[in-house]
């Protein structure tokens, strides 16, 4: 079965070096056929190397990469050529904890197999429905809950060798009687795979027998990990300031590049292209920045930092958070004074230095550097229970008891936050 493959400029074989501004980055890309033989969308796939077959990682990271390649590196448009593309999701994003930075126009979200079905997911699902995105359940089975979700998917995607011809005809009826859903058959790797999809009424097909992945590799820039910190405390700001965002884009090549590559992009919904930073600063707005910015962050912390790091600082933000609202103080803020005490400590940055490189408000300032305010109040609550100052924490006006039942709160989320990103 023959395929109308584009074909993507700007790809360059894999190779076993670059120089330090830059680094190889890649994707891998499946091609689904209806019966005309026409590409009618592509799943992108993580792909760590140029030579994998298969994603050495199905994570939040790994979804995080592959939609910043993928908009950012490569453009959707040399993907996908104007059609569809699958994009594998994680509970990270379905659930809102990690953003989606791009409409619905050119994307459809594929929920894992491995995801587990709660109520938050379900509503976070239905929210992103109601948004316009289209979604495809992957490697369905009925009775692992994922039946919740036939009523808001607009693909099933049916294995067809784990299930024998007769059951597979049963699960094809039952998604059937559920209107819109189109029936991907998936791994059709022989002719004999075909004919039964042709003979069951799937809509679509993917596998070996109709067409292989392809690894396709760019040679991208690198931005810089404190430009990417710098510009996500940019556009958090209360008053964001667009020509200190632009400058901040601006100072960075790489930055500046996937911001230009985001915004030109036919998914980001914009009504015309930019010619400029600034444009394109001001065109896609704070939001939209900051869910790149934030992006861009989980993959390059998820990177270079061990999961014990990490946790720890997942867990001291989320404590300062609930710490905070238990004195009446706003949460965020005091997340954003936890979290960027122990980014300062990953990235072995004095705090004071960092501070001077984030527009933070005077509060938050205040609090991380001399442990002023009510926010530092909060830290040092905090800090103090992290090392078990009993003498500092018989001054709090939080209780030991409730310290501890928060801390472990905190501690749990974290590691199912952090478990959830590095794919553990």
């Amino acid at each position: 079965m023959q395929g109308r493959v584009p074909i993507v400029r700007g790809v360059q074989p894999a190779t076993t070096s670059t120089p330090d501004s830059t680094q190889l980055v890649h994707i891998g890309r499946q091609p689904l056929y209806d019966w005309s033989g026409h590409v009618v969308g592509y799943e992108l796939l993580f792909r760590g190397a140029a030579d994998e077959v298969e994603a050495s990682r199905r994570s939040a990271y790994a979804t995080s990469q592959v939609i910043v390649n993928a908009f950012t590196e490569f453009g959707l448009e040399q993907l996908v050529g104007g059609r569809k593309c699958f994009i594998n999701l994680t509970r990270d994003f379905l659930v809102g904890d990690l953003p989606l930075p791009f409409d619905p126009d050119h994307a459809i979200l594929e929920i894992l197999e491995t995801v587990e079905i709660d109520d938050a997911v379900l509503a976070g699902t239905a929210r992103l429905v109601q948004q316009g995105y289209e979604i495809a359940l992957d490697d369905f089975v009925f009775g692992l809950g994922h039946e919740r979700l036939l009523g808001l998917a607009s693909y099933v995607k049916l294995d067809l060798l784990i299930r024998e011809p007769e059951e597979l005809a049963e699960v094809v009826a039952r998604c059937r009687r559920y209107p819109g859903i189109k029936l991907v058959a998936e791994r059709v790797e022989i002719e004999e795979h075909i004919l039964l999809a042709q003979r069951l009424g799937f809509d679509l097909l993917q596998g070996y027998a109709v067409g292989r992945p392809q690894v396709l590799t760019a040679v991208a820039l690198s931005p810089s990990r404190l430009r990417r910190l710098e510009l996500l405390g940019a556009v958090t700001a209360e008053d964001a300031d667009i020509a200190k965002v632009s400058a901040i884009v601006q100072s960075d090549p790489a930055l500046s590049y996937r911001v230009l590559r985001a915004t030109n992009s036919a998914a980001s919904g914009l009504p015309r292209k930019v010619a400029s930073v600034r444009d394109a600063v001001v065109l896609l707005g704070s939001a939209k920045i900051r869910q790149w910015a934030a992006l861009m962050l989980v993959s390059d912390v998820a990177e270079s930092a061990t999961e014990d790091q990490l946790s720890t600082t997942m867990a001291r933000a989320r404590l300062c958070q609930t710490v905070a609202e238990r004195l009446g103080l706003q949460g965020d803020a005091a997340f954003t004074v936890g979290l960027l005490a122990g980014v300062a400590e990953l990235i072995s940055e004095p705090v004071a230095e960092l501070v001077t490189r984030l527009p933070l408000t005077v509060e938050v300032a205040d609090a991380l550097v001399d442990g002023h305010g009510r926010l530092g109040q909060v830290l040092s609550i905090v800090r103090a229970y992290e090392v078990a100052d009993e003498h500092a924490l018989a001054a709090t006006p939080v209780s030991s008891a409730d310290l501890a039942k928060a801390y472990l709160a905190a501690v749990g989320w974290s590691m199912r936050t952090i478990e959830g990103a590095l794919g553990r």
